[in-house]
């Protein structure tokens, strides 16, 4: 089982290391195009939208309907709504921290304010973006591993790494702007991903020392992917569509139909 927590480690270091390559974006750039960064938002929410039923919804009713101890729709509500609720929660308290912030800065910088908001909340939405590439690796203990499934995982890693992107420059762009030093941002936009690999191996360990929970598990990062991906990456690559009707939209669009063609061709 050692070497599925492995895995997930070497995952979740990929998709920190695209997030490191997006904020690495203000040392030789002074602004990626808004449009490639819209595409990309689309396409990772697409991917997420399609990868949180076929392979975290679906194999968690399966595994409840083999464990047979409560029916599956349970723990597959369940999870997704604890999952979603632990988005929110993270919101909140991202909202509060900002609120404390303020005050004990005493400025009314609004712009800087929404800086250290963004900061925040990616550094704090990167956790449960780290527990699905863990638990989806984890599930591939005993007999549920399989070309398909492991594939499903990978899948999932890449949505999350492309959509880390954008989310490395976004913060280390706006600090640049503000007059920090081009390392500095850098360094800020790299730790702000520490956290994925941290939270891969948790939760690749929870479901491979802790079977009963797995139903719920891969329905709470199902839950948690589903709300960062309509909450966040879908209305952010969405604000500029009176100048590219539809552009976003098609990357969200082509998005869920890779991922559905991958669940497809391998069955």
């Amino acid at each position: 089982m050692e070497i599925l927590i492995l895995y997930a480690l070497f995952a979740t270091l990929g998709t920190w290391a695209v997030n490191s390559l997006g904020a690495a974006t203000v040392l030789f750039f002074k602004s990626p195009r808004e449009k490639t960064l819209n595409l990309l938002l689309g396409f990772a929410s697409g991917v997420m939208i399609a990868a949180s039923f076929w392979s975290l919804l679906e194999p968690s009713i399966e595994l409840a309907e083999k464990q047979g101890s409560v029916p599956p729709y349970i723990p597959a509500t369940l999870g997704f709504l604890f999952g979603a609720g632990f988005m929110w929660l993270s919101d909140k308290i991202v909202t509060f921290s900002r609120r404390r912030l303020i005050i004990a800065r005493n400025t009314d910088n609004e712009r800087l304010n929404r800086i250290i908001m963004l900061v925040l909340s990616i550094t704090l939405h990167n956790i449960p973006e780290g527990l699905a590439v863990g638990v989806a690796f984890g599930s591939l203990q005993g007999g549920n591993f399989s070309p398909e499934n492991l594939m499903g995982a990978i899948t999932i890693a890449i949505g999350i790494g492309i959509q880390n992107f954008p989310e490395g420059a976004a913060i280390s762009l706006p600090l640049r702007r503000e007059g920090y030093t081009r390392p500095k941002c850098f360094l800020i936009g790299i730790l702000s991903g520490f956290v994925e690999p941290l939270a891969g191996v948790v939760g690749a360990l929870a479901v491979v020392y802790v079977q009963s929970i797995l139903p719920y598990a891969l329905a709470f990062a199902a839950g948690s992917m589903i709300l960062v991906a309509v909450h966040e990456l879908i209305p952010e690559c969405q604000q500029n569509k009176d100048t590219n009707p539809y552009f976003a939209t098609m990357g969200i669009v082509s998005g869920f139909a890779f991922m559905m063609l991958l669940d497809v061709m391998l069955g």
